[in-house]
């Protein structure tokens, strides 16, 4: 039998709540410049189970992991105890709890660990009657990973893994945190491949990549990338800087683009921000490059890119209604044959 809460504890949890991962479309290493994002929810959802266990020890229990963490009230602790002590620490928890810890959100590209935080957090707020809502929920999970898990993240993730739907897109402006939903394009729906390429060096090229950008901004006068409108203001730059800072100011180009785009026209966008990740931000892999290309190549595909941070993970595509199946079956065999590595479809 599958464990629970109960079978790990002895006792039923005091609250459970979950949160989906995410997939973003278009918008991607714009947030931590004040950009515009398009993310979606996934199916695949975080289960986070609390309860009250009376002592100064939190235990953390993994499902996935089959493994449990114990750690005193008031430290971090480490593996993947941060995501759950730095909701704790920040929602002001004095107390020991027992967490239990279920997902099927894929690592590696679709905001597994935001999902982790949001579930968290939700969890928190119901068992403690906290006050905060969704908004304020989602940048209490952005300030888990810069202060207690040491990635410097933008508010995508937490803010589409907390607000986000699985039938729309989540236009986010990451600088004043207004939303709306965008429909997908007419006749079209999204396919989500994880590559089976592990992310390497996710978190340090991640924060080097977000340093890069920063330096960037200071060096041409502005707050951030967002207020960039015209490429040619990039030509002061350094070599390196300049391609860094161009992949944003362009993806975030494409993102406004796409808000009135048909299939084929949103497909061509997102082949160019794919083009800019891999040339000008560098945060593709050959393996994940030969698994776009595939999906490029077919027929029923309008457009395909990585999404997430990078260097490895999962790689999304706008297709036609109805052929997503189709496609990942015609895909994933020639992906396999061309890298020996087994690709998964995730969505739908």
């Amino acid at each position: 039998m599958p464990e629970t809460f109960e079978s790990v504890f002895g006792q039923p949890p005091e609250v459970r709540a979950s949160a989906p991962g995410r997939v973003n479309l278009l918008g991607e290493h714009t947030d931590y410049q004040g950009g515009f994002v398009l993310p979606t929810a996934i199916p695949q959802r975080t289960e986070v189970d609390l309860g009250r266990n009376g002592t100064r020890e939190h235990v953390l229990y993994s499902a996935n992991l089959g493994r449990s963490l114990r750690v005193p009230v008031g430290e971090v602790g480490s593996d993947f105890a941060p995501y759950l002590t730095g909701c704790f620490a920040l929602c002001g928890v004095q107390e020991g709890l027992n967490a239990f810890i279920t997902s099927d959100v894929p690592s590696g590209g679709l905001s597994s660990s935001a999902a982790l935080e949001v579930a968290t957090l939700r969890a928190l707020r119901e068992l403690y009657h906290l006050d905060l809502d969704d908004v304020q929920l989602a940048l209490l999970g952005v300030r888990v990973e810069h202060e207690f898990v040491g990635v410097r993240s933008g508010v995508m993730d937490q803010m589409a893994s907390s607000l986000a739907d699985t039938q729309t897109l989540l236009l986010i402006d990451t600088r004043s945190l207004e939303r709306r939903p965008v429909p997908l394009p007419p006749n079209s729906e999204v396919l989500v491949i994880d590559s089976g390429v592990p992310r390497r060096l996710a978190e340090s090229g991640y924060n080097e990549r977000r340093a890069q950008v920063e330096e960037a901004s200071r060096l041409l006068g502005v707050k951030e990338l967002r207020d960039v409108t015209d490429l040619s203001q990039l030509d002061v730059l350094p070599p390196l800087l300049r391609r860094r800072a161009r992949h944003v100011v362009s993806e975030n180009a494409r993102v406004q683009e796409a808000l009135g785009a048909d299939a084929a026209r949103f497909g061509q966008l997102m082949n160019a921000s794919h083009a800019s990740l891999r040339d000008d931000y560098e945060v593709s892999t050959p393996e994940v490059d030969r698994l776009v290309g595939l999906l490029q190549a077919h027929p029923d595909v309008y457009g395909a890119r990585l999404t997430g941070a990078g260097f490895g993970g999962a790689v999304v595509a706008l297709v036609r209604q109805g052929r997503a199946g189709e496609v990942a079956r015609a895909v994933l065999p020639a992906y396999t044959a061309a890298t020996g590595i087994q690709g998964k479809q995730v969505v739908p």
